[in-house]
């Protein structure tokens, strides 16, 4: 899990790749996985609820309003591609790092 995190940027939003993992037994980011985060879910990928407990947890981690956090790709996927709105493409990786590496 040495990838480095890849940030690109979408119009309006600096962007992820998350690679979920659904029906897990916490909630948590693992690490850095082909070039995207590695996030284990306790919801179940039904009714959208995995998807919804993706924004909630990135915004919540992040500490972003959950409404700058968008699902933009992957919707009925486990790779996703998540974009935020509002924040540089620099402000996110040092959320990001102080977030896997402290």
């Amino acid at each position: 899990m040495k990838d480095a995190l890849k940030i690109t940027i979408q119009a309006e939003f600096t962007c992820i790749q998350v690679h979920l993992q659904p029906r897990a037994s916490r909630n948590e980011i693992v690490g850095v996985v082909e070039q995207g985060l590695k996030i284990r879910l306790n919801a179940p990928p039904v009714d959208d609820r995995a998807n919804r407990q993706l924004v909630e947890f990135l915004a919540e981690t992040l500490d972003l309003p959950k409404r700058d956090v968008v699902l933009l790709r992957g919707q009925k996927s486990r790779s996703k591609t998540v974009g935020f709105k509002g924040i540089p493409s620099a402000e996110l990786t040092r959320r990001l790092h102080n977030i896997l590496y402290n």
